[in-house]
C-alpha cells in the first residue's frame, strides 16, 4: 500500500494555508495551531463546536531520517527526507479534513459523526482521548459499563 502524498512537494506553510482556507470556506469561525517537536496541534470551530487535531510529527532525529540501508545519511539528507515526511503528514490532514467537511455538506454525514473524535469537551479533552480507555477496558473485560453509575 503505498503512504498518500509521500512525494508531495508542497510545503508544510502551504498545507496549513490551505487548510484554514478550506476550513473558512465550510464556515469555519475560528482557526489556531501550534507546533513543537514531534507535533503539530490543529483547532477550529465549526457548528458550534470545537474540534482539535493532534498531527503527529516525526523527530528529526528518528532513524528512518538519519540513516538509510547502507548506512548513516548526510545532515542535508536526513534534513530532506524528515521535511518529506511532515510534508506527507500535512497533505493527509488536509485530505482527511476535507473529506470530512465534504461529507457533512454533502449530507452524507452530520458534524458531530465525522469529528466526533476530534470534538473539544469542556474539561480541554476530545471525546477520542475521553473514551479511548474505557473502550479499551470493556474489550479487555469483555463487559460493557453500568447504563448508570453506581447501578449493578
Amino acid at each position: 500500500m503505498t503512504t498518500y502524498a509521500k512525494n508531495t512537494d508542497v510545503s508544510v506553510e502551504r498545507s496549513r494555508a490551505e487548510l484554514e482556507r478550506t476550513l473558512q470556506r465550510y464556515g469555519a469561525t475560528a482557526f489556531g495551531y501550534m507546533t513543537e517537536a514531534g507535533r503539530a496541534v490543529i483547532m477550529f470551530e465549526s457548528h458550534d463546536r470545537r474540534i482539535k487535531f493532534d498531527l503527529p510529527l516525526p523527530r528529526p532525529d528518528d532513524r528512518e531520517f538519519t540513516h538509510h540501508a547502507r548506512g548513516a545519511r548526510t545532515t542535508t539528507a536526513a534534513a530532506a527526507a524528515w521535511e518529506q515526511a511532515c510534508r506527507q503528514r500535512w497533505r493527509a490532514l488536509n485530505l482527511a479534513v476535507k473529506a470530512k467537511l465534504e461529507a457533512v455538506e454533502s449530507g452524507i454525514a452530520e458534524f458531530e459523526d465525522e469529528f466526533l473524535a476530534y470534538l473539544v469537551l469542556p474539561n480541554g479533552q476530545t471525546v477520542g482521548d475521553f473514551t479511548r480507555p474505557q473502550i479499551a477496558k470493556a474489550y479487555e473485560n469483555n463487559q460493557m459499563p453500568a447504563l448508570m453509575p453506581g447501578a449493578s
